[in-house]
């Protein structure tokens, strides 16, 4: 399916940041004041790993040149591809979805160019029934739920003191780094669709985020040992818990929830709206149960979707 009469697509740049904001903002359910898919988040994408703006993303322009659809498509880890896109609620209905889906899926086809298959990655927002239909059409299916989390930060949190024996640091010198990479790999390893990351990768993607301030990271010790990590960052009024983990041989103590605390009351005294995470509804860590301890709610679901994909 191509484009209808009047629309166009072009590569992004950076000067469009604001307007493919505009679009997902648009497309959010709008059920908290400020929307989770802003510049920020935009800006996030386009920093990660090998993507490459000029061909792993496209705009919809209309014929006043307003940029009214928005897609990408990018490597995960080895022989799969993540995809995500949306179209303004005003210009829905007309092709533009299926067009984008198109691009995402010859792109898909050529990043997984050297490999015999792969899989392709598609995430939409959960109540989107018309995205949905038309990813079934295309043979994917649902295969996990996501949720983000929130807890409003309106009045003051006290962390509280840490688990007997635990020790709770800031990130200190770059060796850090690498203990915060080796707990984190450590604690999210029987999570599904993780995959090992090299720490190189993994520490340049973090340390050049735009968003990036080593103050809110958090080190979780026993007897000067690393068993717990927390990394955060701040977009716009709004503090984000990137990802927390404890070892499994750690979990159990409290160590994950001081670990929150110790974030939100960061979060507050620098007097930001709220907090929030991204967890799959799924996990088998229990990660769910002990954000809800925690005071947060569910303010957002997303649906990933999949299916396999071959290069030829």
């Amino acid at each position: 399916m191509v484009l209808p009469a009047g629309y166009g697509f072009r590569a992004p740049t950076l000067d469009d940041l604001d307007a493919v904001a505009d679009v997902l903002i648009a497309d959010d359910p709008g059920e908290i004041e400020q929307s989770i898919l802003g510049a920020g988040f935009v800006k996030e994408e386009w920093n990660r790993g090998d993507f490459n703006l000029a061909t792993d993303a496209w705009i919809v322009l209309d014929s006043a040149g307003t940029v009214v659809g928005y897609a990408h498509a990018m490597l995960g880890e080895r022989g799969v591809v993540r995809s995500w896109g949306a179209v303004h609620p005003t210009h829905r209905a007309r092709g533009i979805g299926s067009s984008l889906l198109n691009k995402i899926e010859e792109r898909a086809r050529e990043l997984l160019a050297e490999l015999p298959s792969g899989r392709f990655r598609h995430s939409i927002n959960a109540t989107d029934h018309a995205a949905a239909a038309l990813l079934q059409t295309r043979g994917l299916r649902p295969v996990r739920h996501f949720w983000y989390m929130r807890i409003n930060l309106a009045e003051s949190i006290e962390p509280g003191p840490a688990p007997e024996g635990i020790e709770i640091i800031g990130l200190k010198p770059s060796d850090d780094l690498i203990a915060i990479h080796t707990v984190l790999q450590g604690a999210f390893a029987a999570d599904w669709g993780y995959h090992p990351e090299p720490f190189d990768l993994w520490a340049e993607e973090a340390v050049s985020s735009p968003s990036h301030d080593p103050t809110l990271w958090l080190v979780a010790s026993d007897n000067g040992q690393p068993v717990g990590a927390l990394t955060a960052h701040i977009d716009g009024n709004r503090g984000w818990v990137t990802e927390v983990g404890v070892l499994p041989t750690h979990r159990g103590r409290g160590i994950a929830a001081h670990l929150l605390r110790r974030s939100f009351a960061t979060f507050a005294h620098r007097h930001l709206h709220d907090a929030m995470l991204n967890v799959d509804s799924e996990n088998p860590t229990g990660a769910l149960a002990l954000y809800e301890r925690a005071g947060m709610q569910i303010a957002w679901r997303w649906d990933l979707w999949e299916r396999s994909i071959s290069p030829a």
